[in-house]
Protein backbone atom coordinates (compact mmCIF):
# COMPACT_ATOMS: atom_id res chain seq x y z
CA UNK A 1 0.00 0.00 0.00
CA UNK A 2 2.48 2.43 0.84
CA UNK A 3 6.30 3.19 0.50
CA UNK A 4 6.80 1.97 4.06
CA UNK A 5 5.88 -1.85 2.93
CA UNK A 6 9.12 -2.34 1.01
CA UNK A 7 12.53 -3.29 2.98
CA UNK A 8 14.48 -1.94 0.28
CA UNK A 9 13.61 1.68 1.11
CA UNK A 10 14.75 1.75 4.82
CA UNK A 11 17.76 2.54 4.11
CA UNK A 12 16.38 5.10 2.14
CA UNK A 13 14.60 6.27 5.45
CA UNK A 14 17.92 6.10 7.56
CA UNK A 15 19.99 7.76 5.00
CA UNK A 16 17.47 10.58 5.16
CA UNK A 17 17.19 11.23 9.00
CA UNK A 18 21.10 10.49 9.65
CA UNK A 19 21.86 13.44 7.13
CA UNK A 20 18.99 16.20 8.66
CA UNK A 21 20.38 14.88 11.99
CA UNK A 22 23.72 16.20 11.29
CA UNK A 23 22.71 19.32 9.38
CA UNK A 24 20.33 19.67 12.69
CA UNK A 25 24.13 19.35 14.60
CA UNK A 26 26.43 21.05 12.97
CA UNK A 27 24.12 24.81 13.93
CA UNK A 28 21.31 25.06 11.17
CA UNK A 29 18.99 27.58 12.22
CA UNK A 30 16.54 24.93 12.00
CA UNK A 31 14.28 22.48 9.81
CA UNK A 32 11.45 24.28 7.78
CA UNK A 33 8.86 22.05 7.15
CA UNK A 34 6.87 21.71 3.85
CA UNK A 35 3.69 23.82 4.23
CA UNK A 36 0.51 22.12 2.94
CA UNK A 37 -1.40 23.18 -0.17
CA UNK A 38 -2.38 26.96 -0.54
CA UNK A 39 -2.63 29.93 -2.85
CA UNK A 40 -5.65 28.61 -5.34
CA UNK A 41 -8.82 28.15 -4.24
CA UNK A 42 -9.88 24.59 -4.08
CA UNK A 43 -13.22 22.91 -4.83
CA UNK A 44 -14.18 23.06 -1.24
CA UNK A 45 -13.24 26.53 -0.47
CA UNK A 46 -15.37 27.43 -3.61
CA UNK A 47 -18.06 25.64 -2.23
CA UNK A 48 -17.91 27.35 1.53
CA UNK A 49 -17.66 30.63 -0.10
CA UNK A 50 -20.77 29.90 -2.06
CA UNK A 51 -22.77 28.73 1.55
CA UNK A 52 -21.12 31.86 2.88
CA UNK A 53 -23.53 33.97 0.63
CA UNK A 54 -26.43 31.63 0.59
CA UNK A 55 -29.50 31.67 2.50
CA UNK A 56 -32.58 29.26 3.02
CA UNK A 57 -35.94 30.55 4.51
CA UNK A 58 -34.99 34.40 4.38
CA UNK A 59 -32.40 33.76 6.46
CA UNK A 60 -28.47 33.71 5.55
CA UNK A 61 -26.78 30.49 6.18
CA UNK A 62 -24.22 29.96 9.44
CA UNK A 63 -20.44 30.26 8.87
CA UNK A 64 -19.10 27.01 9.52
CA UNK A 65 -15.97 28.71 10.35
CA UNK A 66 -17.82 30.43 13.38
CA UNK A 67 -20.11 27.94 14.54
CA UNK A 68 -19.86 25.05 16.41
CA UNK A 69 -20.42 21.61 15.31
CA UNK A 70 -23.25 21.07 18.09
CA UNK A 71 -24.76 24.64 16.79
CA UNK A 72 -24.49 23.56 12.83
CA UNK A 73 -26.39 20.51 13.88
CA UNK A 74 -29.10 22.86 15.57
CA UNK A 75 -29.71 24.55 12.37
CA UNK A 76 -29.97 21.57 10.04
CA UNK A 77 -32.26 20.20 12.76
CA UNK A 78 -34.50 23.37 12.29
CA UNK A 79 -34.91 22.69 8.52
CA UNK A 80 -37.28 20.04 6.68
CA UNK A 81 -36.19 17.59 4.47
CA UNK A 82 -36.81 19.26 1.33
CA UNK A 83 -34.79 22.62 2.77
CA UNK A 84 -31.72 20.15 3.74
CA UNK A 85 -31.58 18.63 0.14
CA UNK A 86 -31.58 21.87 -1.41
CA UNK A 87 -28.68 22.72 0.70
CA UNK A 88 -26.87 19.62 -0.29
CA UNK A 89 -27.54 20.02 -3.87
CA UNK A 90 -26.50 23.49 -3.88
CA UNK A 91 -23.27 22.74 -1.97
CA UNK A 92 -22.46 19.29 -1.99
CA UNK A 93 -18.68 20.02 -0.93
CA UNK A 94 -19.28 22.36 1.95
CA UNK A 95 -21.91 19.95 3.37
CA UNK A 96 -20.24 16.80 2.65
CA UNK A 97 -17.39 18.10 4.61
CA UNK A 98 -19.41 19.97 7.36
CA UNK A 99 -18.77 18.80 10.78
CA UNK A 100 -21.98 19.17 12.43
CA UNK A 101 -24.28 18.35 9.46
CA UNK A 102 -26.74 15.25 9.66
CA UNK A 103 -24.48 12.12 8.16
CA UNK A 104 -27.31 10.61 5.95
CA UNK A 105 -27.12 14.35 4.26
CA UNK A 106 -23.10 14.23 3.89
CA UNK A 107 -23.50 10.81 1.98
CA UNK A 108 -25.98 12.48 0.12
CA UNK A 109 -23.74 15.89 -0.56
CA UNK A 110 -20.96 13.46 -1.52
CA UNK A 111 -22.38 11.79 -3.89
CA UNK A 112 -23.96 14.46 -5.56
CA UNK A 113 -19.88 15.64 -5.44
CA UNK A 114 -18.31 12.49 -6.44
CA UNK A 115 -20.90 12.83 -9.34
CA UNK A 116 -19.50 16.39 -10.43
CA UNK A 117 -15.94 14.83 -10.24
CA UNK A 118 -16.54 12.30 -11.88
CA UNK A 119 -17.81 14.53 -15.02
CA UNK A 120 -14.86 17.04 -14.91
CA UNK A 121 -12.24 13.57 -15.06
CA UNK A 122 -14.50 12.36 -17.77
CA UNK A 123 -13.64 15.58 -19.55
CA UNK A 124 -10.00 15.68 -18.84
CA UNK A 125 -9.65 12.02 -20.42
CA UNK A 126 -10.65 13.28 -23.67
CA UNK A 127 -9.20 16.98 -23.34
CA UNK A 128 -5.98 16.67 -26.25
CA UNK A 129 -4.34 19.27 -23.98
CA UNK A 130 -3.22 16.75 -21.80
CA UNK A 131 -0.54 14.08 -22.04
CA UNK A 132 -1.22 10.08 -22.48
CA UNK A 133 0.02 9.94 -18.78
CA UNK A 134 -2.47 12.88 -17.32
CA UNK A 135 -5.29 11.21 -19.82
CA UNK A 136 -4.97 7.91 -18.09
CA UNK A 137 -4.22 9.51 -14.80
CA UNK A 138 -8.06 11.30 -15.17
CA UNK A 139 -9.58 7.88 -16.02
CA UNK A 140 -7.59 6.49 -13.18
CA UNK A 141 -9.84 9.14 -10.74
CA UNK A 142 -13.17 8.80 -12.76
CA UNK A 143 -13.37 5.11 -12.37
CA UNK A 144 -12.32 5.56 -8.40
CA UNK A 145 -15.13 8.29 -8.47
CA UNK A 146 -17.43 5.79 -10.04
CA UNK A 147 -16.32 3.10 -7.24
CA UNK A 148 -17.19 5.44 -4.40
CA UNK A 149 -20.34 6.06 -5.88
CA UNK A 150 -21.54 2.42 -6.10
CA UNK A 151 -24.32 0.95 -4.24
CA UNK A 152 -24.97 2.53 -0.90
CA UNK A 153 -21.90 3.09 -0.07
CA UNK A 154 -21.31 5.81 2.80
CA UNK A 155 -18.91 8.30 2.37
CA UNK A 156 -18.30 11.15 4.90
CA UNK A 157 -15.77 13.22 3.58
CA UNK A 158 -14.62 13.93 0.04
CA UNK A 159 -12.28 16.50 -1.56
CA UNK A 160 -10.86 15.95 -4.85
CA UNK A 161 -8.37 18.55 -4.73
CA UNK A 162 -4.65 17.39 -5.80
CA UNK A 163 -3.78 13.98 -4.18
CA UNK A 164 -7.15 13.72 -2.88
CA UNK A 165 -8.84 12.75 0.66
CA UNK A 166 -11.78 10.47 1.24
CA UNK A 167 -13.26 9.10 4.33
CA UNK A 168 -15.93 6.47 4.53
CA UNK A 169 -18.58 4.49 7.25
CA UNK A 170 -19.26 0.84 7.37
CA UNK A 171 -22.38 0.45 10.17
CA UNK A 172 -24.58 2.89 11.21
CA UNK A 173 -22.87 5.61 12.33
CA UNK A 174 -25.74 7.41 13.64
CA UNK A 175 -26.78 4.80 16.14
CA UNK A 176 -23.59 3.33 17.14
CA UNK A 177 -22.51 3.09 20.73
CA UNK A 178 -19.14 2.26 19.92
CA UNK A 179 -16.72 3.85 17.21
CA UNK A 180 -13.54 2.70 15.27
CA UNK A 181 -12.06 4.78 13.37
CA UNK A 182 -8.92 3.43 11.20
CA UNK A 183 -6.43 6.11 10.30
CA UNK A 184 -3.69 4.97 8.16
CA UNK A 185 0.15 6.28 7.20
CA UNK A 186 1.58 7.60 4.56
CA UNK A 187 1.22 7.05 0.49
CA UNK A 188 -2.81 7.47 1.35
CA UNK A 189 -4.77 8.95 -1.17
CA UNK A 190 -8.15 9.10 -3.30
CA UNK A 191 -6.74 5.95 -5.61
CA UNK A 192 -4.90 3.92 -2.71
CA UNK A 193 -7.98 4.10 -0.62
CA UNK A 194 -9.12 0.83 -1.83
CA UNK A 195 -7.39 -2.21 -3.41
CA UNK A 196 -8.88 -5.54 -5.12
CA UNK A 197 -5.38 -7.14 -4.36
CA UNK A 198 -4.48 -7.24 -0.77
CA UNK A 199 -6.99 -5.16 -0.20
CA UNK A 200 -6.34 -5.62 3.86
CA UNK A 201 -3.10 -3.25 3.57
CA UNK A 202 -6.11 0.10 2.22
CA UNK A 203 -8.32 2.12 4.48
CA UNK A 204 -10.82 0.36 3.20
CA UNK A 205 -9.80 -3.50 3.69
CA UNK A 206 -8.99 -2.95 6.77
CA UNK A 207 -12.22 -0.78 7.73
CA UNK A 208 -13.97 -3.85 6.46
CA UNK A 209 -12.14 -6.18 8.45
CA UNK A 210 -12.15 -4.34 11.41
CA UNK A 211 -16.31 -3.93 11.27
CA UNK A 212 -16.47 -7.78 10.22
CA UNK A 213 -14.71 -8.97 13.43
CA UNK A 214 -16.47 -6.73 15.54
CA UNK A 215 -19.66 -8.13 14.63
CA UNK A 216 -18.42 -11.38 15.31
CA UNK A 217 -17.13 -10.75 18.59
CA UNK A 218 -20.18 -9.15 19.62
CA UNK A 219 -22.84 -9.57 17.62
CA UNK A 220 -25.33 -7.45 19.25
CA UNK A 221 -22.90 -4.45 19.34
CA UNK A 222 -23.88 -1.30 18.06
CA UNK A 223 -20.88 -0.43 16.45
CA UNK A 224 -19.53 1.85 13.22
CA UNK A 225 -16.26 1.55 11.64
CA UNK A 226 -14.58 5.03 9.63
CA UNK A 227 -12.03 4.49 7.14
CA UNK A 228 -10.56 8.15 7.72
CA UNK A 229 -7.99 8.99 4.81
CA UNK A 230 -9.08 12.87 5.62
CA UNK A 231 -5.79 14.40 6.22
CA UNK A 232 -2.96 14.59 3.51
CA UNK A 233 -0.37 11.97 4.07
CA UNK A 234 3.21 12.56 3.62
CA UNK A 235 4.84 11.06 -0.06
CA UNK A 236 6.81 8.76 0.35
CA UNK A 237 9.97 8.46 2.92
CA UNK A 238 11.10 12.10 2.29
CA UNK A 239 11.36 14.26 4.30
CA UNK A 240 7.70 14.74 5.04
CA UNK A 241 7.78 11.37 6.26
CA UNK A 242 10.50 11.86 9.45
CA UNK A 243 8.66 15.18 10.39
CA UNK A 244 5.84 15.69 12.03
CA UNK A 245 4.13 18.17 9.72
CA UNK A 246 1.63 16.38 7.85
CA UNK A 247 1.17 14.80 11.13
CA UNK A 248 0.40 18.42 13.20
CA UNK A 249 -2.39 19.24 9.86
CA UNK A 250 -3.91 15.40 10.52
CA UNK A 251 -4.27 15.80 14.11
CA UNK A 252 -6.27 18.89 13.80
CA UNK A 253 -8.88 17.21 11.40
CA UNK A 254 -8.79 14.22 13.04
CA UNK A 255 -9.68 16.01 16.53
CA UNK A 256 -12.68 17.93 14.58
CA UNK A 257 -14.03 14.60 13.44
CA UNK A 258 -14.21 13.15 16.57
CA UNK A 259 -15.45 16.48 18.49
CA UNK A 260 -18.23 16.34 15.90
CA UNK A 261 -19.23 12.39 15.71
CA UNK A 262 -23.29 11.97 16.02
CA UNK A 263 -24.45 10.78 19.92
CA UNK A 264 -22.53 9.65 22.67
CA UNK A 265 -20.45 6.96 21.12
CA UNK A 266 -17.39 5.81 22.94
CA UNK A 267 -14.63 6.08 19.94
CA UNK A 268 -11.27 3.87 19.45
CA UNK A 269 -8.36 4.92 17.08
CA UNK A 270 -6.74 2.54 15.01
CA UNK A 271 -3.75 4.12 13.80
CA UNK A 272 -1.15 2.52 11.70
CA UNK A 273 2.36 3.44 10.67
CA UNK A 274 2.01 7.36 10.21
CA UNK A 275 -1.24 7.83 11.07
CA UNK A 276 0.66 6.61 14.73
CA UNK A 277 2.47 9.45 14.46
CA UNK A 278 -1.38 12.09 13.53
CA UNK A 279 -2.74 9.84 16.84
CA UNK A 280 0.61 11.32 18.95
CA UNK A 281 -0.39 14.93 17.92
CA UNK A 282 -3.85 14.58 18.03
CA UNK A 283 -4.38 12.99 21.58
CA UNK A 284 -4.34 15.69 24.01
CA UNK A 285 -6.76 17.56 21.82
CA UNK A 286 -8.98 14.21 21.76
CA UNK A 287 -12.20 14.48 23.83
CA UNK A 288 -13.06 12.29 26.56
CA UNK A 289 -15.35 9.91 24.53
CA UNK A 290 -11.91 8.51 23.04
CA UNK A 291 -11.37 5.73 25.18
CA UNK A 292 -8.52 3.88 23.60
CA UNK A 293 -5.67 4.58 21.09
CA UNK A 294 -4.56 1.25 19.32
CA UNK A 295 -1.12 1.67 17.74
CA UNK A 296 0.42 -0.73 14.61
CA UNK A 297 3.79 -0.54 13.30
CA UNK A 298 4.70 2.99 14.74
CA UNK A 299 7.99 4.61 13.99
CA UNK A 300 6.77 6.62 17.36
CA UNK A 301 4.17 9.21 18.41
CA UNK A 302 6.33 11.97 19.14
CA UNK A 303 6.64 11.78 23.11
CA UNK A 304 8.85 9.01 25.09
CA UNK A 305 6.36 8.23 27.24
CA UNK A 306 2.62 7.03 26.97
CA UNK A 307 1.97 9.67 30.02
CA UNK A 308 3.01 12.40 27.55
CA UNK A 309 0.46 12.28 25.18
CA UNK A 310 -2.25 13.47 28.13
CA UNK A 311 -4.96 11.18 27.04
CA UNK A 312 -7.22 9.45 29.78
CA UNK A 313 -7.22 6.66 26.77
CA UNK A 314 -5.96 3.61 26.96
CA UNK A 315 -3.20 3.50 24.65
CA UNK A 316 -2.18 0.10 23.43
CA UNK A 317 0.93 -0.97 20.51
CA UNK A 318 1.39 -3.74 18.51
CA UNK A 319 4.01 -5.01 16.36
CA UNK A 320 5.10 -8.11 14.16
CA UNK A 321 8.35 -9.44 14.66
CA UNK A 322 8.79 -9.08 10.68
CA UNK A 323 7.81 -5.48 10.99
CA UNK A 324 10.51 -3.72 8.93
CA UNK A 325 9.46 -0.20 11.26
CA UNK A 326 11.28 -1.91 14.16
CA UNK A 327 14.76 -0.74 12.67
CA UNK A 328 13.89 2.56 12.03
CA UNK A 329 15.54 4.40 14.74
CA UNK A 330 13.07 5.50 17.02
CA UNK A 331 14.53 9.54 18.03
CA UNK A 332 13.88 13.05 17.51
CA UNK A 333 16.23 15.63 17.04
CA UNK A 334 14.93 18.94 15.71
CA UNK A 335 11.69 18.05 14.68
CA UNK A 336 13.35 14.80 12.62
CA UNK A 337 11.84 11.55 13.64
CA UNK A 338 9.12 10.17 16.04
CA UNK A 339 10.39 9.81 19.71
CA UNK A 340 10.57 6.29 21.78
CA UNK A 341 9.11 2.68 20.46
CA UNK A 342 6.00 2.67 21.90
CA UNK A 343 6.57 -1.25 22.17
CA UNK A 344 8.87 -0.34 24.66
CA UNK A 345 8.45 -1.08 28.39
CA UNK A 346 9.31 2.14 29.30
CA UNK A 347 6.77 3.77 26.81
CA UNK A 348 3.86 2.48 29.27
CA UNK A 349 1.96 1.45 26.38
CA UNK A 350 -0.52 -2.14 26.77
CA UNK A 351 1.91 -4.26 24.25
CA UNK A 352 -0.50 -6.54 21.85
CA UNK A 353 -0.29 -10.17 20.25
CA UNK A 354 0.46 -9.93 16.62
CA UNK A 355 0.43 -13.37 16.12
CA UNK A 356 -0.46 -14.33 12.18
CA UNK A 357 0.66 -11.05 10.94
CA UNK A 358 3.02 -10.44 8.30
CA UNK A 359 5.62 -8.05 7.79
CA UNK A 360 4.46 -3.80 7.90
CA UNK A 361 1.04 -4.07 6.57
CA UNK A 362 -0.42 -7.46 7.84
CA UNK A 363 -2.45 -6.27 11.23
CA UNK A 364 -5.86 -6.05 9.53
CA UNK A 365 -5.36 -9.36 7.94
CA UNK A 366 -8.57 -12.34 8.81
CA UNK A 367 -7.12 -14.57 11.30
CA UNK A 368 -4.59 -12.56 13.12
CA UNK A 369 -4.54 -11.49 17.05
CA UNK A 370 -3.97 -8.09 15.97
CA UNK A 371 -7.49 -7.82 14.65
CA UNK A 372 -9.03 -10.18 16.80
CA UNK A 373 -7.52 -7.58 20.04
CA UNK A 374 -8.47 -4.68 17.65
CA UNK A 375 -12.13 -5.81 17.82
CA UNK A 376 -12.33 -6.70 21.33
CA UNK A 377 -10.87 -3.29 22.00
CA UNK A 378 -13.60 -1.56 19.67
CA UNK A 379 -16.83 -3.56 21.52
CA UNK A 380 -15.24 -2.79 25.26
CA UNK A 381 -14.30 -6.79 25.59
CA UNK A 382 -11.17 -5.75 27.27
CA UNK A 383 -10.42 -8.71 29.44
CA UNK A 384 -10.46 -10.84 26.19
CA UNK A 385 -7.62 -9.30 24.39
CA UNK A 386 -4.52 -11.56 24.23
CA UNK A 387 -0.82 -9.75 25.27
CA UNK A 388 2.29 -9.70 23.88
CA UNK A 389 4.03 -11.15 26.57
CA UNK A 390 3.10 -13.82 28.78
CA UNK A 391 2.75 -11.91 32.06
CA UNK A 392 -0.32 -10.71 30.60
CA UNK A 393 0.31 -6.84 31.83
CA UNK A 394 -1.39 -5.83 28.44
CA UNK A 395 -4.84 -6.41 30.80
CA UNK A 396 -3.77 -4.74 34.06
CA UNK A 397 -6.20 -2.18 35.80
CA UNK A 398 -8.58 -2.82 32.82
CA UNK A 399 -12.89 -2.92 33.44
CA UNK A 400 -14.18 -5.89 33.49
CA UNK A 401 -16.02 -7.33 29.83
CA UNK A 402 -18.57 -5.17 28.65
CA UNK A 403 -21.67 -5.43 27.52
CA UNK A 404 -20.44 -5.13 24.36
CA UNK A 405 -23.40 -7.14 22.48
CA UNK A 406 -21.65 -10.41 23.84
CA UNK A 407 -23.97 -13.64 23.50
Amino acid sequence: MTSFDSTPQLNVWRMLLALAVVFVMLGTTGWTAVRGHRGAATPIAASLAAWERGHIGGHRLPDPDRTTPIRLAQFFASLDTRQRARLAARYPLAVGNMNGAPVALRYRANRIALGQARKVEIARMHDKRLSAVGQRDAGRRMHRYEALMAGKRRILAFDPMGSGRVAEVFGDLGRAERVSVVVPGVDTDLLTFQRTERQYTAPVGMAKALYRAEREAGPRARTAVIAWADYTTPNGLGMDAATGTRAEEGAVRLAALVRALPGRSRVALYCHSYGSVVCGVAAHSLPPRVSDIAVAGSPGMRVERAAQLRTAARVWAVRDSDDWIQDVPHLEVGGLGHGADPMSSDFGARVLSARGAKGHTGYFEPGTDSLRNFAEIGIGAYRAVSCAREDDVCREGLPGTAEAGRA
